[in-house]
């Protein structure tokens, strides 16, 4: 029996909610419902909707998942849409469990044979940059993503946009030309400062410059991707595939859902095959845990258009726990020539550790992120 009985909620450091799915027959599935700062309120979310799936069968995750989002009246938000994804992600594992296949095989079989995978750096000045790139180039990566920027004024200083060039130029000067850097605006930037600055970052080639514009403003998307060569990527606060519609109309050539926030497996798989039609890379947003990391990289074996993998495996929003501490067994997304190998367990493919899940929900953690302002005192995007 694959009936639903059951609908758990796990609220684990650093700042992630697991979810956890259970049939009558025992048949376990997982799946991450995190949104960053706002987990206690999808945890809610997350209980209310299991309503529309106790008592029925867990293999129906297409029939699921319109009745999750669209079954009320008010529906979409990065709420919501967290929600509906832990609980989607783990229909998934538990239809991989039931058939004893991982669920790249359910979603038409492997186009890859391993996964690209990237790790993000920090650091204010060059010399930091340059030598966190180089523990992780240490660890076994090939790629890696940095911030553009700290806060940033609506029209950016000279020592602003000079402190720009400088970071990226340390990255390359590291990577060399074998190795890539992609650079994360992270919506700090006003239209007008991203136009000045993307030129200046053409030398340094980087794989794509990041999330230029707020999502609100997508309409300004299509000023700022004919003002560079760069190949410019957006989509992590982005959350169906109609939200997606007006970027890759703009020219975005790397689309970024989070499986975590765009409704699971099954709505990135219609945004990955939307962005096809545009002629555009899918590379899923991902500095969450090793749930959602192992749902990214099933999308990521079956899906021709897959570009590459963020994973957040020692990234410095990881305090008080890292992602491998929740799997019983690390080794299949460890990392190869900066690779994760095709996973071939059922489901998802990774072993979740229930004890230690458990331990860390009755600790908790209530994340923040930080509140920024610039030097009047006014709000500034973080």
């Amino acid at each position: 029996m694959t009936d639903v009985a059951q609908v758990e909620t796990f609220l684990v450091a650093p700042r992630w909610l697991f979810v956890r799915v259970e049939t009558v027959s025992g048949i376990v599935g997982w799946g991450e419902a995190t949104c960053e700062g706002r987990s206690e309120t999808v945890r809610t979310a997350v209980h209310q909707l299991s309503e529309v799936l106790i008592g029925k069968d867990a293999l129906r995750i297409e029939d699921h998942w319109q009745v999750m989002t669209k079954g009320s009246f008010y529906r979409g938000g990065p709420i919501l849409a967290s929600a509906v994804s832990g609980l989607d992600q783990a229909l998934w594992d538990i239809a991989g469990k039931r058939y004893g296949v991982p669920v790249h095989q359910l979603l038409g079989g492997p186009v890859r044979d391993r996964v690209r995978v990237y790790g993000w750096v920090g650091g204010d000045e060059p010399t930091e940059v340059a030598d966190h790139i180089r523990e992780q180039v240490e660890a076994g990566l090939t790629a890696v993503k940095m911030n553009a920027s700290g806060r940033m004024s609506p029209i950016a200083t000279v020592a602003e946009i000079d402190s720009v060039v400088q970071r990226v130029a340390a990255a390359r000067g590291v990577l060399g030309d074998r190795g890539d850097v992609a650079v994360d605006f992270h919506g700090r930037f006003t239209l007008a400062n991203a136009r000045r600055v993307a030129p200046l970052l053409e030398p340094f080639r980087p794989l794509f410059l990041e999330e230029p514009v707020l999502p609100e403003n997508s309409h300004l998307m299509a000023d700022f991707t004919r003002s560079t060569t760069t190949p410019v990527a957006t989509g992590e606060r982005l959350y169906s595939r109609q939200e997606f519609l007006p970027v890759l109309q703009a020219g975005i050539a790397v689309a970024q859902p989070d499986l975590s926030h765009a409704g699971g497996i099954t709505e990135t798989r219609k945004i990955a095959s939307l962005a096809e039609v545009y002629d555009v890379q899918l590379a899923p947003h991902c500095p969450l845990g090793p749930i959602a990391l192992a749902a990214c990289l099933q999308v990521a074996f079956a899906t021709p258009n897959f570009l590459i993998q963020e994973q957040s495996i020692g990234i410095h929003y990881n305090q008080g726990a890292e992602v491998l501490d929740y799997v019983v067994d690390p080794r299949p997304l460890a990392f190869a020539d900066g690779h994760i190998e095709r996973l071939t367990a059922p489901g998802l493919g990774i072993e979740v550790d229930e004890r230690a899940v458990r331990d860390a929900d009755r600790r908790g953690h209530a994340w923040r992120g930080p509140v920024w302002r610039h030097t009047d005192g006014s709000f500034a995007e973080w």
